[in-house]
């Protein structure tokens, strides 16, 4: 690796105008990386990292984006200064980039091979057999098996590993001496993400790649990093190797970041406690139908033959890669979709309940889901978001009551009650999952079933939610069911842990079972990809 900048970031400012107000989301930010080096960027959400990224290669809306201050110099050339001709020749050639969501970045209505192939005849002048041949060398590279049988797919018939490997193939097409991947495993299950590290790590060594990889997981930074940088505010606070970073950091934010992964663990659960949520044999089995009389041919068994048992005071975790049936399991538990088998919520059989006789029991039984933006409405207020379940479940409120009872809610779970009469938009991402989680308690239910409640959060706020959701478990005795593929999350606060494939219950015990006495393959390998980084056993993950 020499250490020749392949890109030189000088003094760099990125201001946004809106309204006639200038907001500078990156301030005088520099930095080097060298050929076949990779840098990471980190930091919390909003700390300026994707803005910096974008700005290499002048990806911003311009306006209301402008530049201050600063240069991006690629190979010499200054990228700032760089017309539209030229920054063609640069995009997509010289320097390429990996998103986050790779579902949005994918063109629905065109197939792999036409998306794969659009790039190679726009950058390359490849067409026909050439260019199938070429999108299928790629696709064996990124290690999409079967290759041949993808290129007619679309980007919603593939997993999510998948069309990220698609991403990549695309990025690698030109043999670009840059690549910028941002947040490429944000998305992902652990032994997903392992398998895309190794993936890109191989990639550029055979290819002497140089690469700006930005994360806000500092698990896969120290894996993978050469160097890195800590963004806050828009500013580089710290910038040093990633060992020595890890092992003495001196910035204060930095010694933040490090200690900010979800820490402790559940406190024990009675054995004797009351049984709040109970499922025998949970089936979950939507037809296949095909023909034109629409003929059921088959089952998708996304819940097959599951039994569940959860206690006041207790936290059961639901484990398991996409698709493994863990949200359909809380979905027909809580009722909200149909199911076979026996669900039992307090002692009381609740299987066989019509909408109108769950009603009664909706305000005991709660749902937090995993987006904390999309499952707020943008039009009302905090305020009228809390009290909506209120409005429903106790009308005899006078507003007074209704008010009190919100503001209550809001300063349960850390939120100031005077901001009640904001709007979502106003608020972090954190701030949004507890003004969701204030949404399901202000009715006092018995239980709440969590869906990935902390995927969308930066890991520091990752822990405050954890931590907040102990506090008000230990308080009112709440039974939760907390589905996630975050297992550093779940070891912090669950108390009994099953573990989910293909719709089916590969292993199931106690926090301390699970994760220090794994007995399948499937359990080792994502308790390895989670904790140790390592890409899963061969054959026990499919791509």
């Amino acid at each position: 690796m020499s250490n020749e900048p392949i890109l030189q970031i000088r003094d760099l400012s990125v201001a946004f105008t809106q309204g006639g107000k200038v907001n500078l989301a990156v301030d005088h930010v520099s930095f080097d990386i060298g050929r076949g080096e990779t840098v990471a960027l980190v930091g919390e959400s909003g700390s300026g990292k994707s803005v910096t990224a974008l700005s290499v290669l002048k990806l911003l809306p311009y306006p209301p984006a402008s530049h201050p201050s600063g240069s991006v110099h690629f190979k010499g050339e200054n990228l700032l200064d760089a017309d539209e001709t030229d920054l063609r020749r640069v995009r997509g050639n010289d320097i390429t980039m990996i998103f986050q969501e790779p579902m949005t970045s994918l063109n629905p209505l065109h197939s792999i091979e036409r998306q794969i192939g659009e790039i190679l005849e726009v950058h390359q002048g490849m067409r026909g057999s050439q260019a199938r041949e070429r999108t299928l060398e790629l696709m064996r590279q990124v290690g999409i098996r079967d290759p041949e049988k993808r290129l007619d797919a679309y980007p919603h018939q593939l997993s999510g590993g998948q069309r990220q490997r698609v991403m990549i193939a695309m990025a690698l097409a030109n043999d670009p001496e840059l690549l910028i991947a941002d947040e490429p495993t944000t998305a992902l299950d652990v032994t997903v993400q392992a398998q895309i590290l190794e993936l890109l790590e191989k990639l550029q060594a055979e290819r002497g790649m140089s690469m700006l990889f930005i994360t806000h997981d500092l698990g896969i930074v120290r894996r993978f990093a050469d160097r890195t940088c800590v963004m806050q505010g828009g500013k580089i606070v710290e910038h040093a190797a990633t060992e020595e970073l890890f092992r003495n950091p001196q910035h204060e934010y930095t010694r933040h970041l490090l200690s900010a992964e979800p820490k402790g663990k559940a406190p024990a659960a009675r054995p004797d406690a009351e049984v709040v949520m109970e499922g025998r044999d949970v089936k979950v089995w939507f037809p296949i139908k095909r023909g034109f009389l629409r003929k059921t041919v088959d089952n998708v068994k996304a819940v097959d033959g599951i039994d569940i048992t959860i206690r006041a005071g207790q936290t059961v975790g639901v484990v398991g890669e996409s698709g493994s049936g863990k949200t359909t399991l809380g979905l027909a538990l809580t009722r909200l979709i149909s199911s076979t088998g026996e669900i039992r919520f307090g002692g009381q059989r609740i299987d066989g309940n019509s909408f109108k006789q769950m009603r009664p029991l909706r305000r005991q039984i709660q749902v937090v889901f995993q987006d904390p933006f999309g499952s707020l409405s943008p039009r009302m207020s905090i305020a009228e978001i809390v009290a909506e379940g209120l409005r429903i479940h106790q009308p005899d409120l006078s507003a007074d009551e209704r008010d009190a009872k919100v503001s209550a809610a809001l300063a349960e779970t850390g939120l100031d009650p005077e901001t009640r009469h904001r709007y979502p938009h106003e608020f972090s991402g954190g701030q949004r999952q507890r003004v969701a989680i204030a949404r399901a308690l202000v009715l006092e239910p018995r239980f709440i079933m969590l869906d990935e409640p902390t995927s969308a959060l930066d890991m520091s706020v990752q822990a405050q939610v954890v931590d907040l959701l102990r506090e008000l478990q230990a308080r009112h005795n709440l039974a939760y069911m907390f589905i996630s593929h975050d297992l550093k999350v779940v070891r912090a606060l669950a108390n009994e842990v099953i573990v989910m494939r293909n719709g089916k219950v590969v292993e199931a015990g106690s926090v301390d079972q699970i994760f220090d006495a794994p007995q399948t393959d499937y359990t080792k390998a994502l308790i390895a990809a989670a904790f140790e980084l390592k890409t899963a056993p061969a054959g026990v993950v499919s791509q």
